[in-house]
């Protein structure tokens, strides 16, 4: 039996690492097949097998530390740190905890849960164009608007300009009531709701008004030249390539433009190239334009959410035929050029 004990500096540090009902440890104890306890300050994680205790014992010191510094510690933060603990990086957690994006109307504060967050949100500072690919859920848009007001609030732009293209998701919802902002709504929510949590709503409509604040339909951006704004393109999966590159023209002096988008959820006509897909083939590599590719592991809903994106990506993999994966492709062709060069 090999032990391991760890010292906490407060019996409030334990509680929060605990969790309620100890739900948090539990977790820890089923992932790493450990058994931890606890008196007064001293906690001791114990095992047959030694690198098990190594294991549990670097989450337990990593949940410490974020309590120190004040992290709020939730069913989230412990599942990713645990896979963060399984590829030996559970110290880039601590290195999250003081970067603050923005504060909500309600006075919580924004921040990266994830490396792959973390990353994106660095991008989006040092670059004027930031491509964000991922899975539902790992808080592309919601973080975009979040820096949006972040810089609106330092007063580096004087507007935030949301858009996105109006397509269905799959489904045909006729003819709508109302005048063309009605009309539109629907397909805009999704900004409306990031808005809202970021200014509330009497700010959103203050500054709707004035008009520091824009969110309309892709088709609304054609033969404009945005200067000085914050511009957040979503879903952008569902562009044309023609879309694309009309909102990539449109950029301004003193702007930045954030793109997000899902490739797997592409709901464009079998006919049609995906501008988002095209976008990151021709851009990447371009300077002052960054890429960040979130994943499964970025996902920050509830951990069913996590698990359905890993079953579709492991289902679409397999769907893939041998000759149809690029690399291997890639790396065969190359390889025939070298040896009938020798």
């Amino acid at each position: 039996m090999t032990e391991r004990t760890i010292n906490a500096e407060r019996v409030e540090q334990l509680i929060d690492v605990f969790g309620s009902f100890d739900e948090n440890v539990k977790k820890i104890e089923q992932a790493f097949g450990v058994h931890i306890t606890n008196r007064n300050t001293e906690l001791k994680v114990t095992a047959e097998d030694e690198e098990a205790v190594d294991a549990g014992a670097r989450a337990i010191e990593a949940l410490l530390a974020l309590a120190a510094k004040g992290e709020e510690i939730d069913d989230q933060k412990v599942r990713y740190l645990i896979d963060l603990v399984r590829a030996g990086k559970e110290e880039q957690v601590t290195k999250m905890a003081k970067d603050v994006v923005c504060v909500t109307a309600k006075g919580r504060p924004v921040k990266a849960k994830t490396i792959g967050q973390q990353t994106y949100l660095k991008a989006i500072s040092k670059n004027t164009i930031t491509i964000g690919v991922g899975p539902a859920g790992t808080g592309k848009t919601y973080l975009a608007v979040a820096q949006a007001v972040a810089a609106f609030r330092a007063k580096e732009v004087n507007r935030i300009i949301l858009t996105r293209p109006a397509v269905e998701a799959g489904e045909r919802l006729g003819f709508l009531p109302g005048d063309l902002q009605n009309k539109v709504d629907p397909y805009l929510r999704p900004l409306y709701d990031a808005l809202f949590d970021m200014l509330g709503p009497e700010t959103y409509n203050k500054y709707l008004e004035r008009g520091n604040i824009e969110v309309a339909p892709l088709a609304y951006m054609r033969g404009r030249t945005l200067d000085d704004s914050f511009i957040i393109l979503d879903e952008a999966q569902n562009t044309t390539r023609e879309q694309m590159k009309m909102f990539l023209t449109r950029l301004g002096f003193g702007s930045k433009i954030v793109i997000t988008g899902d490739i797997t959820q592409i709901d464009l006509p079998g006919d049609k190239v995906s501008g988002l897909k095209e976008a990151i083939k021709i851009l990447d590599g371009v300077e002052d334009i960054a890429i960040c590719r979130l994943t499964a592991s970025d996902v920050v809903r509830h951990a069913l959410v996590q698990r359905i994106v890993a079953a579709y990506d492991k289902f679409e993999k397999s769907r893939l035929p041998e000759s149809s994966k690029p690399f291997q492709t890639h790396k065969t062709f190359s390889q025939n050029q070298k040896r009938d060069r020798t």
